[in-house]
This record gives structure tokens, sequence and C-alpha cells, in this order.
């Protein structure tokens, strides 16, 4: 007897239909996005091709498409009405994305463009083909840029373990290293572990391949767990021992083996040598602690393919997806999430273009250098900074008493009359350590009244060290009628304040002085107070409440 083996095209007027609607939809849906977020996707394209840390945002949606596609067979079998919960993930996406516009948050819009995406998949294909396609739809998710704030300290606490890593590996081989910080002392010739130098070029992408091994590795749920985490510090040890190799090269031909050729090379057998060692561990989890169950079953089990089945239940499953396909009704919830996309998405230009209430104020060219015993000398930002911040208006001058041997306060005001999407104050936490500056400490610590008549005000107050030098740094935000210390707390009243009082002007205020030694730390704290009482005074007119 000869076995009737099931067709896999749909038959009859309900499959065509399905199939129609489901080409028909997918190619509107990237049209609508493409439309829609087009800032935030040529936004994220340029970090890809920009920034080394994210460059492997350029390959992971092709590979998440390519995942999807191995799964259109699993995807038939959906019954095409979708979830109206698919809906209302849509809304959540579109409201994010709506307070990132206003909030000038782009870490909150690509998120947006995610939680849509997934919300418009459940819309079309329902519960079933949103958990088909959960480990792809969550693979996207490593390409969003980390916050600045998180990825700053991140970075910090990876290039003291770097740092530590790599005088461990020189002093091993017999050279003489000590650890400063972020600096190795080598004698004659100080290495400095830059931003350059955390590793992140490594953990970033070695993490995303660890994720993509894991869920190949047909094996227990532990197994993969174990093998996605130690992509971790595999990363780690790994840049340590190239930081230690590099101080070898100094020592051996001078500080010109660290630079160029040799220097990107070494990188990258370092990223093959941490493929290598992934491969290795693979192959070793495979071996040990066998999974007794067939390859087959595994991947059903894990959601990455179908059980063998026989003929028969082949056959049954052939006819019931043929039920549904003839029984499939227009997929509303799909279709009013699209809708919802693009009526919204007409919506944010008209954020961007909105007028608001601009309150008269002076301009920094007016500001006095001579503040009684203080006297002040301008000091012009460069034009690639004044391009990078996009600010209004600022002041930048260093302040010193007559005849004061201390160092003088630096004293840097950024004003901006509209915060938007792009044009927005910088947080100076995220700055900082572009420069080649170690934050060592960073606390929020109380002012006092700078104005009597007033309540006292809070401020930041950040310790950072550049080899030998020292340097504190005071800061606050003014936001209209606030003197905030909190970033994502001044981007919450951003959004307020737009809405409430069609205003989303602020100003960062900041003041800088060296330490020449521990022990000038507390009266550095005094000439500053003294100086900010006499600044804030007079900042009113600059920068209005």
């Amino acid at each position: 007897m000869t076995d009737v083996l099931p067709q896999r095209s749909p038959q009859g007027s309900g499959g065509s239909f399905q199939m129609s609607w489901l080409v028909a939809g997918g190619l509107a849906s990237v049209l609508v996005l493409f439309v829609v977020f087009y800032d935030n996707l040529a936004r994220l394209g340029m970090t890809w091709l920009n920034n080394e840390n994210y460059g492997h945002g350029l390959f992971v949606p092709f590979i998440a498409l390519y995942l999807a596609w191995e799964k259109k067979d699993r995807l038939w079998e959906c019954d095409g009405q979708g979830a109206w919960l698919g809906f209302l993930i849509v809304i959540v996406g579109m409201a994010l994305f709506l307070v990132g516009q206003l909030a000038t948050l782009f870490v909150v819009q690509h998120l947006a463009l995610w939680v849509v995406i997934v919300g418009l998949v459940i819309a079309a294909l329902g519960f079933r083909g949103g958990a088909i396609l959960a480990f792809p739809l969550g693979l996207l998710l490593v390409t969003i840029p980390l916050p600045q704030f998180l990825f700053q300290g991140l970075s910090a606490h990876l290039r003291s373990i770097s740092s530590t890593l790599g005088v461990t590996c020189l002093q091993i081989v017999g050279i003489t290293a000590f650890q400063d910080g972020n600096v190795i002392d080598l004698g004659p010739i100080q290495l400095q572990v830059v931003e350059a130098c955390s590793g992140l070029r490594f953990l970033f992408p070695l993490m995303t391949l660890a994720l993509l091994c894991a869920y190949f590795l047909h094996d227990r749920l532990w197994k993969r767990i174990f093998l996605f985490l130690s992509s971790i510090p595999i990363a780690i040890l790994l840049n340590g021992f190239r930081i230690g190799m590099i101080g070898v090269l100094i020592e051996w031909w001078g500080r010109g083996a660290a630079d160029g050729f040799i220097h990107l090379f070494e990188g990258w057998i370092v990223f093959l040598a941490g493929v290598a060692l992934l491969v290795a561990e693979m192959w070793l989890l495979k071996r040990l602690w066998p999974h007794h169950l067939p390859i087959s079953q595994s991947m059903h089990q894990y959601g990455d393919g179908a059980s063998a089945e026989s003929p028969l239940a082949s056959i049954e499953r052939e006819g019931k997806r043929q039920k549904l396909n003839l029984t499939s009704t227009f997929p509303w919830a799909f279709v009013s999430g699209l809708v919802l996309v693009s009526f919204l998405g007409l919506l944010a230009p008209q954020l961007e273009a909105r007028e608001e209430r601009l309150v008269p104020r002076q301009s920094f060219v007016d500001f006095p250098l001579q503040l009684g015993v203080w006297e002040g000398m301008a000091q012009p930002l460069e034009q690639i900074y004044i391009d990078a911040l996009r600010f209004e208006d600022y002041l930048l001058a260093d302040f010193r008493q007559k005849n004061d041997p201390h160092p003088p306060i630096n004293l840097y005001v950024a004003y901006y009359q509209s915060q938007r999407s792009g044009e927005s104050i910088h947080s100076p936490q995220s700055c900082i350590p572009g420069d080649g500056w170690l934050i060592t400490s960073v606390k929020t610590i109380p002012l006092g009244p700078l104005i009597p008549s007033r309540e006292p005000i809070f401020i930041n107050e950040v310790m950072i060290k550049k080899g030998e030098v020292q340097q504190v740094v005071w800061y606050w935000f003014r936001q209209r009628q606030r003197n905030l210390t909190n970033e994502y707390l001044v981007k919450w009243y951003l959004v307020w304040d737009a809405l409430t009082q069609r205003r989303t002007d602020g100003a960062l205020i900041r003041f800088t002085t060296r330490i020449p030694s521990p022990d000038n730390l507390s009266l550095a704290k005094v000439r500053l107070t003294d100086f900010a009482q006499l600044i804030h005074s007079r900042l009113d007119s600059y920068v209005p409440r």
C-alpha cells in the first residue's frame, strides 16, 4: 500500500486568501515602519557603521530574517486570525515612540520600534506565531545601543578589570609593571587603558555569537544558558590578555608597537580566539552529559523544528491546517495596528515642528567677566564640539581671584532654547570619559541655599583623574523652574513641561577645578561654594526660570 503524503501548498480559496494577505501585509508593514521610523533606522545604521562596539548590528537583522524564514512551514499552520493583544502592544510601542520624541531619548525610540514589530507580528499571526518567532524577534534587541550612562559605567568597570588582568599578565612573564587606576606603569613608559580598550567591542559581538550558538545547540537548557553566559568571562579574560601583550610589545619594541596595524591585527586575533573557544565549548558540552532524546524531538522541545511523525499524523495535521485556512477571517487586529502606526507616524513630525513658548533672555556674550574679586577669561569652544552639542548659547571661561595661587575655576554653561531629538543636554558623566578622564566617584551633595530666600539645591559632585592630575566637577541642570541632578528626571520633566507649558528650554551648569593634592580638596570645595553663590545670582537673566 502506498502512503499518500500531504501537499505543502495550501488548497482552496481560504489558503490562497491567507497567503495573499500575509504577503501584502508583510510588504505594507515594511513600508510603513520604514517611513515612520526612518530617522531612528538611519541613526541605528550610522551607529552600526561608525561605532565599532555595535558593528555586529549590521548583520543581526539579516540573521533574524533567515531564522524567521526557516520557520515558514510552522508559521503557515497558524490560524491567520491574529490576536488583539498585538494591537495593544502596538499602542504601547507607539506611546513609547512619542514619549521618546518629546524626551529626546533615542534608546526609547529604538525600543519603541522593536515593540511595534512584536505587536504587529502577534496581531497578524496570533500567540502561536509570536511564540514561533520569539527568538528571531528577541535577537533584534542586541542591535539597540545601550543608554549612554549604562555604556559608560560598564566601560569604566571593564577598563579597570582589563588593566588589572593586563598587569597580571606582564608580571607573569617577568616584566615589572604597576597599576594606577587605568594606567599601567612600565617605568619609562606609561600605558593608558582608554575607552576603546575596555573590551566592549569584543564583548558585544561575542555575546551575540554565543546567543546564536546556544540557539543551535539542541541540548539541555542549562547547557545553552551556560554557553551564552560563558562568553562574558571569555571576552574579559581575552581582552586583559590582549592588553598584557600590548605591554610586552611596548617593552620589547617601544611605544610604536601599540599603534597602527599591530594593534588592529592583535584585536582580530583575540576575537577569533574567542570564537574558537566558543566552538570548542560547544563540542565539549555536546559530549558531556549527552542528551538522550533524538535530535528531532530535542528540536521540537526547544521550538527549533518539527518532531518526527508518522505519515498518518502528517495527513491529519495537514487536514487541520487546511481547515484553518478555509475558516480564516480577515486579520482586523493587524490592519488596525498598521493604521494606528501610520496615523501616529504622521503625528510625530508635528511634534518636531511644534511651536514653543520662548522666554526672553540675555546672551552670554554680555555675561560679566569681572565679578568682585574674581576675574574671568573667556575660552572659545572648538567648532567640532559646538556641532556635536548643538546648543543655542554657551559660556566657557576660567575665573580666578586676583593674586590667588590656587588653580582657576572653569565655568561652563550650555543653554538650549528648545530640546528636541539630537538637540538636548549632554550629561558630563557621558562626556568626561571620552577625554580620557577616569571617574573615581560620583555623589549628590547639598549645596545650600545659593539665594537666601530660596531652598537649598542639590548638585552632582564628580571626582575625576587623568594620570597624576585630579579634578573635582560640580554640575546640575536648570530646567525651567527646577534645579535637577538626575538626567532621567530631566527627561521626564521635559515631556511634562512640553505638554503643560510649551517649554523645553534648559541649561547645564558646570564648575571644574584642579586639586593640586588630596589635602587641597576641602579648600577647593570652599572656593567652589563661594564662586557658585556668586554666579547663581546672576544666571536668571541668561537662563530664565
